[in-house]
């Protein structure tokens, strides 16, 4: 079993912008053997997101549609030729599963915030 995490205080948490969005399309980032370029969808605002998810799943695509939760106060950051605007949230990948993402149990509106 993995060790918990040291204790933060609430306002650190409170820092970090996490919302529901809906993955609109993946698209493969050739220079990369695991990153996708993901066009998520917030309701006010769409984002550009590169995700790890190419050798997580026999067919990334099978995401496109659905909603999950993403960071999207994190700074832009430039990789193999794109720019991605936040993160995904996915479960499993520290602990050493396969890991699926993390999602709302019913649609929400899109740019729904968590916490």
């Amino acid at each position: 079993m993995s060790r918990i995490k040291e204790n933060i205080e609430l306002e650190e948490l409170d820092k970090i912008d996490i919302r529901v969005g809906t993955i609109l399309s993946v698209k493969d980032i050739e220079k990369s053997n695991k990153m996708v370029k993901l066009t998520v969808d917030f309701g006010e605002f769409k984002r550009t997101i590169l995700a790890g998810i190419k050798t997580e799943r026999e067919n990334p695509t099978e995401v496109e549609g659905k909603q999950a939760l993403f960071v999207v106060n994190l700074a832009p950051k430039k990789m193999f030729g794109e720019i991605s605007e936040g993160m995904l949230f996915d479960i499993g990948y520290t602990d050493g599963i396969v890991p699926v993402l993390a999602q709302p149990e019913r649609k929400v509106p899109d740019g729904t915030r968590a916490g």
